[in-house]
């Protein structure tokens, strides 16, 4: 291997960080207004009714900025372990959605939030880097707890989301029985 390896794996971690952060962000933009080729509030409301989930434009306004805020703090690197608990919570909830259509994304399924799921449970375990806000802030080093409570506390509170914001489906209305 040529060159400096730890200059080679922080510029790894920005890109990962640069990546992951900004398309998550970019994605709860798209929940809240008509960038980015979303369909404005009231589109993100109806996805999410439309996905079963009651509360209207307040869940898709927390959806979105909960989306922004953490993605934008894992693309800066900043307050790593709680920006990845965000993006993991977030992206919980979007695999609760689509685990009814299996894995692959062909079909609607789960496969691009869990691996969004594994990149910032990667980024909670390894931490930033050093081209990362928090080194720049003096917090280059989270307790070692912190690096497994955040997926513990992202899929509790995604899975706790959905518990309390999703609606069962109802059954369908049987057609009366016909008279002989």
């Amino acid at each position: 291997m040529t060159g400096n390896p730890t200059m080679d794996t922080d510029s790894g971690l920005l890109l990962l960080r640069l990546l992951s952060g900004l398309l998550i962000a970019a994605h709860g933009v798209q929940k809240v207004s008509f960038l980015l080729g979303g369909r404005g509030l009231a589109g993100g409301t109806e996805e999410f009714r439309h996905d079963g989930f009651r509360g209207g434009a307040l869940t898709a306004l927390a959806a979105g900025a909960s989306q922004i805020g953490s993605g934008l703090l894992l693309a800066a690197g900043a307050l790593t372990p709680l920006a990845a608990a965000g993006a993991i919570g977030v992206m919980t909830v979007a695999l609760t959605v689509k685990w009814p259509n299996g894995l692959w994304v062909q079909h609607d399924g789960y496969e691009y939030p869990l691996v969004l799921i594994g990149i910032a449970t990667a980024l909670a375990l390894t931490g930033p880097g050093r081209l990362s806000a928090d080194r720049a802030l003096g917090l280059p080093y989270w307790p070692s707890w912190s690096a497994a409570a955040a997926p513990a506390l992202g899929v509790a509170g995604g899975l706790a989301v959905r518990a309390l914001l999703h609606r069962p489906p109802s059954p369908s209305p049987q057609a009366p029985p016909r008279s002989p």
